[in-house]
């Protein structure tokens, strides 16, 4: 137990800061360039990736989350599915180069086709990469991540902004998005030492994919579902209508995928070593949910979520001009979905853990079909009325995540509202203080500033008089931490 603790906190620790470096380069650079270029460059992107994001998901075809999830898996099984993905990529690019004039004449923008085209290399760079990922999850390496991420971050950053102020346009981003999957690919490959021998077994595959497929099928749906509403207000509405829903999404995105994709890659190996004591899992799916790792959860998550919602104007005006102020009320909307996102993860990977991905299949039909039901009874109503009932479907999958650990680890719902509701309460109170700050008629960078001053101090005195579990959780961190150095 005591190795299973120090390895999970020194990876996720390795992950988070992974994630947050590179979300940090990445915000940045999103800022200039949304600076330069016209919100159209960044509709003509979101309609082009919502194909190549589909795809993105057959890269994986389910098989790494199964490699990483089978107790003793080899270089036959790593090889195996390796050559299977490289060919189903080589595949699917041949698919979408000539799939690209229809898609273009579906969005009636015949420059959409070379856009297609080249971005598309993305599919077949992440098939080499794919495998790779898998094996440091499985042997828990998570610092192979930083730098290979890091790396194709910073390259690709320089490229964009570089190509950006040449006058590129929508080229910019294409070329952003392709080098920072391949440089990111090249150093993985360079300093993970696994290579792919000689050896393919098809019984080995057939055994992965018995559980793969369902969470192949799974992610398809998730893809192709949370996708959609991209390809709607592409076709039924505008390529700028389009690009502030994507730009009001990225701000809170990018908080809640550093949380959540460390979260996610640690939690799955972990929890698969203990699957065979539902108790243990469920042990960690509370620690996961209620004070986690590094309480990013109830006690970091909320109040960045709730912050940046209620702030959410002096934000856009200062960071990204006016030009951009129409998003903001995607924003708010985004901050409230995305705040929740890191509950649905634990839920997930403790059922993917005991080995029950066919639960995992069940959940995700059950979700798309209400969602689905939400979506098409709302679009058109406007964009608006399209990001609302994203967040109710996402209240709603919330709740039908958590159903099968009633049975499974004996913690439903309400259980696990009780660990995070405090520390969600505390940070839209904080919220709610911060917002009137608006109201003083101050320059926006004074305003911005003494809203994070004043709530920051809001939600640390705030959980110092409630006594607040995560806060006491994250002192005992930060002290050990301290002690070490």
């Amino acid at each position: 137990a005591d190795i299973t603790k120090k390895s999970v906190i020194g990876n996720f620790i390795w992950r988070f800061a992974e994630r947050c470096g590179a979300q940090l380069v990445t915000f940045i650079v999103s800022i200039v360039l949304a600076r330069i270029l016209d919100p159209k460059d960044y509709g003509t992107i979101a309609l082009v990736t919502v194909f190549t994001t589909i795809l993105q998901v057959f890269v994986d075809s389910g098989l790494g989350t199964a490699l990483i999830q089978k107790k003793d898996a080899d270089d036959l099984d790593f090889s195996s599915v390796f050559y299977f993905n490289f060919i189903v990529c080589i595949i699917l690019y041949v698919g979408m180069f000539i799939a690209a004039p229809y898609i273009a004449l579906f969005y009636k923008d015949t420059t959409l086709t070379p856009v297609i085209r080249v971005i598309s290399l993305t599919i077949v760079i992440s098939g080499v990469k794919g495998i790779q990922q898998a094996y440091v999850s499985k042997n828990m390496l998570f610092k192979r991540f930083f730098f290979s991420t890091i790396g194709g971050t910073i390259f690709s950053a320089v490229l964009g902004i570089a190509m950006a102020y040449m006058g590129y346009g929508v080229w910019a981003l294409v070329a952003q998005q392709l080098s920072n999957t391949a440089i990111d690919t090249l150093i993985l490959w360079l300093t993970v030492k696994w290579r792919p021998k000689k050896m393919f077994s098809y019984e080995r595959l057939k055994g992965l994919f018995s559980f793969g497929w369902k969470l192949l099928i799974s992610s398809l749906l998730d893809t192709a579902y949370n996708n959609l509403r991209n390809l709607i207000i592409g076709k039924l509405y505008s390529s700028s209508d389009l690009a502030f829903y994507n730009q009001g999404e990225k701000f809170p995105k990018v908080i809640v995928m550093n949380i959540n994709a460390s979260i996610d890659s640690v939690l799955l190996p972990t929890m698969s070593i203990e699957q065979d004591n539902p108790e243990r899992i469920k042990q960690m799916t509370r620690r996961a949910i209620s004070p986690i790792i590094s309480g990013a959860i109830t006690y970091v998550m909320a109040p960045l979520m709730m912050g940046l919602a209620f702030c959410a104007e002096p934000i856009v005006r200062l960071v990204l001009t006016d030009k951009w102020i129409f998003c903001i009320p995607f924003l708010r909307i985004f901050c409230i979905t995305y705040m929740f996102w890191p509950v649905h993860t634990a839920n997930l990977n403790a059922i993917n853990a005991m080995g029950r991905s066919d639960w995992f299949l069940r959940l995700e039909i059950i979700k798309k079909i209400v969602g689905l039901a939400i979506l098409l009874s709302t679009m058109w109503f406007g964009v608006m009325a399209m990001a609302y009932s994203l967040l109710l479907s996402s209240v709603l999958s919330q709740i039908i995540n958590s159903w099968p650990n009633r049975k499974l680890l004996k913690y439903g719902y309400l259980e696990q509202v009780r660990d995070f509701a405090p520390g969600i309460l505390l940070a839209v109170l904080m919220g709610i203080c911060v917002h009137f700050v608006e109201y003083m008629s101050l320059p926006m960078i004074v305003t911005l500033v003494i809203q994070i001053v004043l709530g920051a101090i809001i939600y640390i005195v705030g959980s110092a008089i409630l006594k607040l579990e995560e806060f006491q959780y994250l002192l005992e961190m930060i002290k050990s931490i301290m002690k070490k150095s």
